[in-house]
């Protein structure tokens, strides 16, 4: 029985009662009963649901001026769509990130919503859809087809240069460290065994220019996915809208966003294919498999205090156990490292999802969409956190490495063009035996005097390529 609190909604299925006070409708009632999957509303993404909207948006201009939507109608739809970019009824986008139909659920529950404000703005009730409908006015010359991975493409780019700036700030912070550890000399490792000395600061530079490098691939698989099919409605061909309606419509869209969206050349391919979420896919993996690197070495170099290599401190920032007092753990690289992880996993979702595209649609870029939302605003957290919580905190503790620079066997190869490297190799087999130093050797063998190691050793021969002295 219907109470005062509900209206009543029709759609192929029949009538359905809905809340009053929300503002979707019957096709996002179904779609909240059909997928209750993971808890997760698509309202956790605001780039998509401000997506949606720049679409609506961008369709309604098109089509108002193509003398199909009446002035009244267009500026209501746009005043809605307006709004939800301001952050109003992101809480009525509730059908789960996970979905079947190809997004439909999606396109339906932006349809209703954005009906429903525009219906308040022009003075009637929700659900009064005799004055303008979610199908025939908001969706008017859209399938789920175009307006979704349309969407899709729009919020990734909007949360791809989020990343990319936060990349920045991770980015920067490794710069300044690099400059305040430019003249702390260090052994370098290769297989983690001792191999030449190098600085502090060129190991942290190194983290730099990676985040650097794949500040750039980035900025181009963005590129990639400015390319749209809106337009295309159902698989590409146009079906049911003008032909000045493709080029107009993204016109509009790309000037309300102020993002350089294109027209596909070819829609029927632009609408089944995903090759540009994949390539995408793979690039923010790289990232992660990079940045996962990085912090694998932090969390190395930090080891101890006293039983590891205890090169860096990192700033503590929680206690580390329950039953040993006083010890701390690399959280924060520990929390990036779990994030590239559940990267790498989401790649694989895409690469099976994409490949699982039938015919003229993928079905299943829900799924696609969740998993690259995922991984680019879990990215873009871990960087400002790993900048922020740790490497802006990082100390260097130069004891420590001034001595595994003097005590290793490794500092042998700068002495292979003075000594040879059949003498260095015995003076590095009798250090090793014996536990003395390599200069303590080479000074008792008489292959060099103390002055003449003083003069090789110097940090800056050691660390960049320089012509061989000539020892008197």
């Amino acid at each position: 029985m219907l109470t005062p609190s509900e209206r009543i909604e029709h759609d192929l299925l029949g009538d359905l009662a809905v809340p009053n006070e929300v503002y979707y409708g019957v096709h996002t009632l179904r779609a909240l009963h059909n997928f209750p999957i993971t808890g997760i509303p698509i309202s956790t993404y605001p780039n998509l649901i401000n997506a949606l909207a720049y679409v609506k948006e961008a369709a309604a201009l098109a089509n108002h001026e193509l003398g199909l939507l009446p002035e009244n109608k267009m500026k209501a739809i746009v005043h809605a769509c307006r709004q939800i970019r301001d952050g109003r009824a992101h809480d009525q986008f509730v059908v789960d990130v996970i979905q079947g139909g190809a997004g439909t659920s999606t396109n339906m529950n932006a349809n209703e919503v954005v009906a429903n404000l525009a219906l308040e703005h022009l003075g009637h009730q929700r659900g009064d859809y005799a004055v303008l409908h979610p199908n025939e006015d908001v969706n008017l010359g859209q399938s789920t087809n175009d307006v979704y991975p349309t969407a899709l493409k729009i919020a990734t780019y909007m949360g791809i240069a989020q990343l990319v700036d936060a990349m920045g700030v991770l980015r920067e912070s490794f710069e300044r460290k690099a400059e305040e550890f430019r003249d702390d000399l260090k052994m370098g490792r290769t297989q983690l065994q001792d191999a030449v000395p190098m600085t502090l600061g060129q190991e942290f530079s190194t983290f730099a220019v990676m985040l650097d490098e794949d500040q750039e691939r980035l900025r181009e698989a963005s590129k990639l996915i400015c390319e749209i099919n809106l337009g295309a409605t159902a698989i590409g061909t146009g079906i049911n809208t003008s032909p000045a309606y493709a080029p107009l419509a993204c016109s509009h869209l790309a000037s309300i966003t102020g993002i350089p969206v294109t027209t596909s050349p070819n829609l029927v391919e632009a609408t089944q294919d995903v090759g540009s979420f994949v390539q995408l896919s793979g690039v923010l993996k790289r990232v992660a498999v990079k940045l996962s690197k990085v912090c694998n070495d932090l969390r190395l170099l930090s080891s101890g205090p006293r039983a590891g290599f205890g090169e860096i401190n990192l700033p503590p920032v929680q206690a580390g156990s329950s039953i040993m007092p006083g010890k701390v753990n690399p959280v924060i690289p520990e929390v990036v490292n779990q994030i590239a992880f559940e990267v790498i996993g989401n790649d694989v979702t895409v690469s099976f999802a994409a490949e699982a595209g039938q015919l003229q649609l993928n079905a299943f870029e829900p799924i696609i969409a969740h998993s690259l939302f995922k991984s680019v605003a879990h990215l873009r957290a871990g960087c400002l956190t790993l900048a922020s919580k740790c490497v802006d905190g990082i100390t260097a503790n130069r004891d420590r490495l001034r001595s595994l620079v003097e005590n290793s066997i490794g500092i042998v190869t700068a002495l292979n063009p003075y000594i040879g490297y059949t003498n260095a190799t015995q003076v590095a087999q009798e250090a090793l035996v014996s536990g003395r130093s390599v200069a303590e050797v080479v000074i008792e063998k008489g292959l060099l005097t103390r002055e003449q190691l003083d003069e090789i050793l110097q940090p800056a021969l050691l660390t960049q390529p320089r012509q061989t002295l000539s020892l008197s």
